[in-house]
């Protein structure tokens, strides 16, 4: 069955195919979360090198270890999780994770923290250009310690659920829940002080 014939079939479908040895299967899953995993691999390694890397480990391992997959679970998720594991790995290899240990339970008030960054829409926009406030976010993200990081990226940027996101990162939903409250307000504190800033002075900041 050629990829393109698989392209509209259901995922674990595809994943069943793969699990039985269908390489083609298994290339149309590459094809389907190469672009996601690699962006993720990316915000967690602040590396192009070290994304294309993990890249290339996460698929083999995948391959490697496909009938390890049960199928409880969103193969992306499951594919994530090993992502995650592989980035960190490369950040420890570099010896820069610099991580600790958040998993205490915390009221994380999540709404009224994303209104209060959402708030700042308009005004920064009239002020600066698409590129430059897009620059300015991600500088504010690279800042982040590795494992905040990847919270962010999972929950906010990728958009996965806070159940996807612990499982993900082998995480209690309390303490997705306690990075990415720590997360955003460390970006909050970021952005504020870059933006009640003027002049060029205000990169040294972030």
């Amino acid at each position: 069955m050629a990829v393109s014939s698989l392209a509209g079939i259901d995922e674990s479908a595809v994943v069943a195919q793969a699990r039985e040895g269908d390489t083609t299967a298994f290339g149309e899953l590459v094809r389907r979360y190469e672009g996601k995993i690699f962006r993720l691999a990316q915000h967690v390694t602040q590396n192009r090198e070290d994304a294309e890397d993990v890249l290339q480990e996460t698929f083999m391992k995948a391959y490697e270890h496909l009938d390890q997959f049960k199928g409880d679970s969103k193969f992306y998720t499951w594919i994530v999780r090993i992502a995650v594991n592989q980035a960190l790995m490369k950040l420890r290899r570099r010896k820069t994770d610099k991580s600790v240990s958040l998993d205490e339970t915390i009221d994380t008030g999540e709404d009224m923290v994303l209104r209060e960054i959402a708030a700042w829409g308009e005004d920064p926009e009239q002020q600066f250009s698409r590129e430059e406030l897009g620059g300015v976010l991600d500088t504010a993200i690279q800042s982040l310690e590795p494992l905040y990081r990847s919270v962010f990226v999972l929950r906010d940027i990728e958009e996965l659920s806070t159940e996807e996101t612990a499982e993900a990162l082998g995480l209690s939903v309390p303490a997705v829940k306690s990075r990415l409250l720590r997360a955003r307000l460390q970006l909050r504190e970021k952005l504020t002080r870059f933006f009640k800033r003027k002049g060029d002075d205000a990169f040294a900041y972030m």
